[in-house]
């Protein structure tokens, strides 16, 4: 988002840029047109005053030395031409006065100005007429390379002549190089500041929403003590992240207290359950045979069964605690030493226990002995549930996106598909499979490991049968 933010006002800023920019250039252009169009007019009329005051020989030669040394000094073309389109006066080099502005064709049949280029032969029927250049072409850094003025000699009808001047614009459009190049280079440096700006105003606005964005991302994944801890951008934002910690707080407050209550309900029942256990095999040898004998055996299996339970709730509830630190622990090593532990009870159940080849150092970052504690849950549920005969499989390896994968397979009979995901939920069980002892928190509780650990815990089906457990837990 704050690059979409930064791209849209980068984009503002540059038109507006623009804006300005071509403007400002453009009337630059025009300015600079303007003065050169009043500096050579100027001399146009001394020019034009010098030939309508010109009677003899002398007066002649003035005009032409004068004219010969201003083309001298611009590189200017000029010449003065009589209302039958005689040149009378003539000076600079080149194709005459005839080299307008834009115009390379021939106009050579306009009354007044036989031979001359269109522009020029327009200007000088302009001037014939008493009327003087009042516009140029606007000259900007690719041309036009020269422009024509005229300027009638004699006023109204006394007009009896006309002086062209076709003047070279280098020199102006040089200027208006150099200024439209000061021009670009300000908007370049303006935008570039601007660009900074935008830059942390950009950040300055995100940076509460991405502060926003992890808090969230943290309570949603099971971090009670994720806050918003950003205190910059606009006021909105700033009250939005307290509403958001109030809430945050609120939350975890009710959970745990929620976690408190199962935790000392849990812990609190133990005793009088223990006593009632103590009571129910003291009077054991004092219970005839018979129904009654039955019926005691029966009240301690159900005791058996609350206390498992009890201790359940109790793991369940210190787990979702998390009080604990992930931290990095040897995956590898870890499964070994859980199958040398489990590998005796598996023989007693009559079922095989392999473990095939393990990385050497399979490491994972995870809760305190997160991995032996799930693999515990999971060859317990396989030591329960398959039958005598049966060969549970356990393999640990790397995956390709960087997980240290734990698989649990069995050849058993397995559940439905529609019950897979109801494995890992609380006091869950399939229904051929609920007379089996337990509590139904196993899973539960190495799925609540995983999810804390940042991992995945996944139940799925064996081929041909039976059950296949997935730990990823990631990598450091």
């Amino acid at each position: 988002m704050r690059r979409r933010l930064l791209a849209v006002l980068m984009v503002l800023m540059g038109v507006a840029a623009l804006l300005l920019c071509l403007p400002l250039a453009d009337a630059y252009a025009r300015g600079r047109t303007e003065h050169l169009l009043l500096q050579r007019r100027s001399e146009a009329v001394r020019f034009a005053d010098l030939a309508e005051r010109m009677r003899t020989d002398a007066d002649r030669s003035e005009l032409s030395a004068e004219i010969s040394r201003y083309a001298e000094l611009y590189g200017a073309e000029v010449a003065v031409i009589d209302t039958a389109g005689t040149t009378t006066a003539r000076a600079g080099t080149g194709a005459g006065a005839g080299a307008g502005a834009g115009a390379g064709a021939d106009a050579g049949s306009g009354p007044g100005a036989p031979g001359l280029p269109s522009a020029a032969a327009e200007a000088c029927r302009r001037a014939l007429t008493g009327r003087s250049t009042d516009r140029l072409p606007t000259l900007r850094p690719w041309g036009p390379a020269t422009v024509v003025l005229a300027e009638p000699v004699g006023r109204d009808e006394r007009v009896s002549g006309a002086v062209l001047l076709t003047v070279p614009t280098g020199a102006a459009r040089r200027d208006v190089t150099v200024r439209w190049s000061l021009i670009a280079a300000g908007a370049l440096a303006a935008f570039a500041a601007a660009a900074l700006v935008a830059a942390g105003i950009s950040r300055w606005l995100m940076r509460p929403l991405l502060d926003l964005d992890r808090a969230v991302e943290g309570l949603a994944s099971g971090s009670l003590q994720a806050r918003a801890v950003s205190a910059t951008g606009p006021p909105e934002l700033r009250r939005l992240r307290q509403h958001f910690n109030g809430m945050a707080q609120a939350v975890s407050e009710s959970i745990g207290r929620q976690r408190d209550f199962v935790a000392d309900a849990s812990h609190q029942l133990r005793n009088p359950l223990a006593t009632l256990v103590l009571q129910l095999e003291n009077v054991e040898p004092y219970v005839a045979p018979g129904p009654g004998r039955a019926e005691h055996t029966r009240a301690l299996d159900e005791a058996g069964r609350l206390e498992e339970l009890l201790d359940g709730l109790l793991a369940l509830a210190r787990v979702e605690s998390g009080a604990a630190e992930p931290k990095e622990q040897d995956v590898s090593q870890a499964v070994r030493e859980r199958v040398r532990a489990w590998d005796p009870v598996f023989r007693g159940a009559g079922l095989v226990l392999a473990a095939s080849e393990l990385p050497q150092d399979l490491r994972a970052r995870a809760l305190p002995d997160a991995t032996g504690r799930i693999l515990d849950a999971l060859l317990d549920n396989a030591v329960k549930f398959v039958p005598r005969g049966g060969r549970i499989e356990v393999s640990a390896a790397r995956s390709a996106d960087g997980m240290a994968v734990v698989r649990v397979a069995d050849d058993g009979p397995g559940v439905r598909e529609d019950q897979l995901t109801l494995l890992v939920r609380r006091f869950t069980r399939s229904p051929e499979h609920q007379n089996v002892p337990g509590s139904g928190l196993g899973l539960a509780i190495a799925d609540e490991i995983a999810r804390i650990s940042g991992g995945l815990l996944d139940v799925g089906a064996n081929t041909p049968h039976g059950l296949v457990a997935e730990l990823r837990l990631p990598c450091p």
